[in-house]
């Protein structure tokens, strides 16, 4: 399977072969910049699908990952306000 980089600018993603450089110097020089992933596959069509996949999965957890960080500090001062709240009702036995 041939492997493809891909350039992108804005909202609009290419993807070339990698072997493709002057393909690729007309896409800088046009404004695109390189992007890191590089991916095998069948045909470009397949290459920019898995390539748009990998971009929405990453953005998914992005978004997971910050909402389990705003929500955490707040998970554990409820917990600690609750142990308080249990702690203040019953008093340790002597």
């Amino acid at each position: 399977m041939p492997d493809y980089c891909f350039f992108q600018k804005g909202d609009q993603t290419v993807a070339l072969l990698i072997t493709d450089v002057s393909g690729a110097s007309q896409l800088i020089e046009e404004g695109f910049e390189k992007q890191f992933e590089e991916i095998s596959d069948v045909n470009e069509k397949k290459a920019l699908e898995r390539f748009e996949d990998i971009r929405r999965n990453n953005h998914i957890d992005r978004k997971n990952f910050l909402a389990g960080a705003i929500t955490a500090p707040y998970i554990g001062m409820l917990a600690a306000f609750i142990t308080y709240l249990f702690k203040k009702k019953w008093p340790k036995h002597k």
